[in-house]
């Protein structure tokens, strides 16, 4: 593998559409039977088209690997990772910390002090790779509240 960089992406780019495509369909797969079954959550583009938000790829050379999005919350000291995602065949190399601690960088540049998520209950690695980042799970919020195979995290940060 060559070395991986991580980089400012616009959510609307052919690119982002096939990550978010493949992140969609794994999930579907995953939770047949939520939201409609098809995989695409809450999550718009448009969510992270606003100012202090971020949308991230992967890049192993010229192939998108993963991605990644950052928005603002209701507070203006929170931010809510959304589409975290790594392509099967580059799993397990460490790449889905990559993008969240690019993520993490952004919000800090940016002011954010408290980091949210929300993954699901079948995403076992995924929940790994929060706890083992220093993410703590916290009751379910807003449209997360009442779903039973959700699992919330947060994590304070320091500003730079």
């Amino acid at each position: 593998m060559t070395t991986v960089e991580v980089k400012l992406e616009s959510p609307t780019s052919a690119v982002a559409a096939d990550l978010i495509r493949d992140l969609s369909a794994e999930l579907a797969r995953q939770y047949p039977d939520s939201h409609g079954g098809d995989g695409a959550g809450a999550f718009k583009p448009q969510d992270v088209m606003v100012d202090r938000a971020a949308f991230v790829v992967a890049w192993d050379g010229d192939t998108p690997i993963g991605c990644g999005a950052l928005r603002p919350m209701e507070n203006v000291t929170v931010g809510e990772v959304k589409r975290m995602y790594v392509r099967p065949g580059a799993r397990g190399k460490g790449i889905s910390r990559l993008i969240l601690s690019a993520l993490e960088d952004f919000a800090r540049q940016h002011g954010f002090r408290v980091l949210r998520l929300e993954t699901g209950t079948r995403q076992i690695e995924a929940m790994g790779l929060y706890q083992s980042a220093g993410y703590e799970r916290i009751d379910c919020y807003g449209i997360y509240i009442n779903e039973p195979l959700s699992r919330c995290y947060e994590k304070r940060i320091e500003p730079f």
